[in-house]
């Protein structure tokens, strides 16, 4: 039931336990006392809206941030990604493969904003390498959503 139950909630984490119970076929107090667990647990670790900023007056600049670094004797990659995930304009933090370690995103107002965090306090971190800073010009799907709406040809169609 529990695998049920996540991907149903990570598509929608506004489902109500009612509702949920009767897609599984369950008891409800049995569907609210597994996702209790799973939250006591760190199994579902928050409930989180997707908002397309872009539809709104609010300026925001999304980046992602490829980090090279030097992991730390007995603390690896751990150490070095806590500092860095601390921030509050940070979104994420990775440990990826490839030419860089880190990958990081966040959001900012502007460009500049982003630049200025990027270049003032974290390629300024000990252990910190190399940065390469990459700006979301455009959301098409995020987390299995479609923000953008099909193009369709409105024009009448002529044949001879």
């Amino acid at each position: 039931m529990r695998e049920q139950i996540l991907s149903i909630i990570e598509k929608n984490s506004r489902i109500g336990v009612r509702e949920l119970a009767v897609i599984l076929g369950a008891e409800e107090i049995d569907v609210a006392n597994e996702l209790k667990a799973m939250e006591e647990e760190g199994i579902i670790c928050g409930y989180h809206t997707m908002i397309d900023w872009e539809k709104t007056s609010i300026e925001k600049v999304t980046a992602l941030i490829e980090v090279r670094i030097t992991p730390q004797r007995g603390q690896g990659f751990d150490r070095i990604a806590e500092r860095i995930y601390k921030y509050s304009e940070v979104n994420s933090v990775y440990l990826i493969s490839g030419g860089y370690d880190l990958l990081v995103t966040l959001e900012g107002k502007s460009l500049k904003d982003v630049s200025g965090f990027v270049s003032d306090r974290l390629s300024t971190l000990d252990g910190v390498l190399s940065t390469a800073t990459h700006f979301i010009l455009k959301k098409y799907k995020d987390h299995g959503t479609i923000l953008t709406k099909k193009y369709e040809d409105t024009r009448e169609k002529v044949t001879p």
